[in-house]
């Protein structure tokens, strides 16, 4: 891919004004792409006379490689990018295959494939795909590009270009935020615009411009939008001021394409929608030095944060399930509001419907928020834990402590509460043998709990961690040395890619957080060793006699415990139910002494049925009834 400046782009006379958005590999398959179905309604909306297909190619993909295949191919994002990296480049296709073959070690439904022949099979769905589109019938193409569809939107871009030269390119999305998309355009000569921030006005008056055959030199003013002319222009954003002026999504092409497949591969999608952009705890934007968590970039492409109000999101709902018929609901928020949450969840739940909803969630979500989620429908939610070192979760500006994050996980073993997922990140620069130690001593009273999967951390491009590497003690090294198996080393260095390399300390950090993987497998292991069989029982429950209290403890390749709470013991260990400091437990049982109460929560720290951190307590034990 060579640079190519100078290019003039107008629509053909007399052709019709129609405008594809397409979404290539590697989305979940099970969902209409949230983005082009936003765009479409709302270029709909807001100019009638514009004509918006939505291509889900990845949905058509996913249908020619069967859906399991195609599933565990999108949740690796290394892996997702092998493919269309070696058909973009046939020649260094044995170079690809290594990386490939190297990253789905363990994995045997992927080591089980050739990957040249799943290349072959990919490229010809792809250009299957290709050819039955008449792709000049279009004034603009657009492409939405996030994570992980780098290499496929370059291939689709490549290949449509090839058939339909005249049409000019737009490209948007996360990877194409500020100096990412400028890289993008200096790179790809048949792109010629690129969205580096919300894209929903950009590109109405992108198309407007085009539909007018305005000259190319007046697309410059067009905030947001950068041309090949002027690829290095301010990075202005262009957002919506109040979200609730946004049609609802518009995936009716989606579903329109998955009807063509037949009954063989037919399915009940989740329907996405989205309730905010941005991230109320970043308190700003991450490109005007704001705060967040140090290693998130997620929020690039906006400005602040918004949301929308409690009365046009349950209408949203509503509609959608109505239209579709579906009732399932992916919340596509980084992050969900921190105000309002149980009202919401209340309204929800009028509407009367059987719900099944996934969320990503804060850490500090209360158990009456999580009660109100799971009467409303929700039944499953990632949660923000990312360390169980109070200690790490500072160097992270989580705002949250260790003690938080078991809360949450204790609440979540409730069998009538949402099912918990999350991550602890792991290398993380600057961590140390206290970090580590921490990390270590807290894991032996979270074995009871759904186990968090260990991440190695990343570098993400614009996120507060590479912006001050020398506060972290690294130093960047540009594009993460990775792609240099999938793409030629010229294409490399003039790109911008999403994930960034460092230097500083990395194999220090791997070795010594080597023991925590180890912990984290056992954990693994032994959950779900535990809950073999049929049914679902806390490893940790209680059963609460009014005067006592019976804690039952699962174990593994061992006879169940049982622990009997009587009298006060009983009330201090269900006061405990939510974190509670010292002073607070002295203050509620003042008539006894210190000693006396201290001797008794140590009694229950040491045999893990509560957990402390500083002057904090909290019980573990969850309630259950068959």
């Amino acid at each position: 891919m060579t640079q190519q400046t100078g290019t003039s782009i107008e629509a053909k006379p007399g052709s019709c004004s129609r405008l594809a958005l397409i979404s290539t590999p590697w989305p979940f398959f099970d969902r209409p792409s949230v983005q082009i179905g936003t765009l479409k309604a709302f270029l709909i909306q807001r100019h009638p006379d514009i004509g918006v297909d939505t291509h889900h190619v990845y949905l058509k993909v996913a249908a020619a490689l069967g859906y399991p295949l195609y599933r565990i191919i999108s949740e690796r994002s290394w892996i997702a990018e092998c493919p269309y990296a070696a058909l973009l480049h046939t020649d260094r296709m044995e170079n690809v295959a290594r990386f490939w073959n190297r990253k789905v070690q363990g994995n045997s439904l992927l080591a089980s494939h050739n990957f040249r022949e799943l290349c072959s099979r990919i490229e010809a769905v792809s250009l299957s795909i290709v050819d039955k589109e008449p792709w000049d019938r279009y004034s603009l193409l657009g492409f939405s590009i996030c994570l992980a569809q780098l290499t496929s939107s370059l291939y689709f871009i490549r290949e449509i270009k090839r058939r339909a030269p005249g049409v000019p390119i737009v490209v948007g999305g996360s990877a194409c935020a500020g100096a990412l998309g400028e890289s993008l355009l200096r790179t790809v000569p048949q792109i010629d615009y690129v969205i580096r921030g919300e894209g929903e006005l950009p590109l109405l008056q992108l198309m407007e411009a085009i539909m007018a055959h305005r000259e190319q030199s007046q697309f410059m003013d067009i905030p947001g939008l950068v041309c090949r002319d002027n690829s290095q222009a301010v990075d202005a954003h262009q957002q919506i001021p109040d979200l609730d002026e946004l049609a609802i999504p518009d995936y009716s092409d989606y579903f329109r394409d998955l009807e063509s497949l037949g009954p063989r591969n037919a399915f009940l999608p989740r329907l996405p929608m989205e309730i905010s952009r941005g991230c109320w705890w970043s308190k700003g934007a991450q490109s005007k030095g704001g705060g967040g968590c140090t290693f998130c970039n997620l929020n690039l492409q906006w400005s602040g944060y918004r949301q929308k109000s409690r009365e046009r999101t349950v209408l949203e709902i509503d509609t959608l399930i109505k239209r579709h018929q579906l009732l399932s609901i992916s919340f596509m928020d980084n992050l969900l509001p921190a105000k309002g949450l149980e009202s919401l969840f209340h309204s929800i739940q009028r509407l009367g419907r059987d719900l099944r909803m996934f969320a990503e969630i804060r850490a500090k979500t209360s158990a009456s928020v999580l009660e109100a989620m799971a009467a409303a429908g929700m039944d499953k939610i990632q949660v923000g834990v990312e360390a169980l070192s109070t200690t790490l979760l500072k160097k992270f500006n989580k705002g949250t402590t260790a003690m938080d994050n078991f809360e949450i996980m204790k609440n979540c073993e409730h069998p009538r509460l949402p099912d918990l997922t999350g991550n602890l990140i792991l290398n993380f620069p600057t961590s140390d043998s206290q970090d580590v130690a921490e990390t270590l001593k807290n894991l032996a009273f979270v074995f009871p709990f759904r186990p968090l999967k260990g991440i190695p951390l990343w570098l993400g491009y614009g996120s507060p961690l590479w912006r001050d590497p020398a506060q972290y003690q690294i130093r960047l090294k540009g594009n993460h040395p990775n792609y240099r198996h999938l793409l030629p080393s010229e294409e490399i260095q003039s790109f911008r890619f999403m994930i960034q390399g460092y230097h500083g300390g990395v194999r220090h950090q791997q070795r010594m957080w080597e023991p925590v993987r180890q912990k984290l497998r056992e954990w693994r292991d032994f959950y779900e060793h535990v809950h073999q069989g049929p049914g679902f029982r806390p490893i940790l429950s209680y059963k609460d006699g009014k005067d006592f209290l019976i804690i039952h403890e699962r174990r593994l390749n061992e006879d169940d415990m049982t622990h009997r709470l009587t009298g006060n013991s009983r009330v201090i260990y269900l006061f405990c139910e939510v974190q509670r400091p010292m002073a607070e437990i002295l203050a509620r049982f003042s008539r006894f002494s210190e000693e006396q109460i201290q001797a008794f929560l140590r009694m229950m720290v040491d045999k893990r049925l509560m957990f402390n951190e500083g002057d904090r307590y909290l019980s573990l034990a969850v309630p259950f009834k068959r």
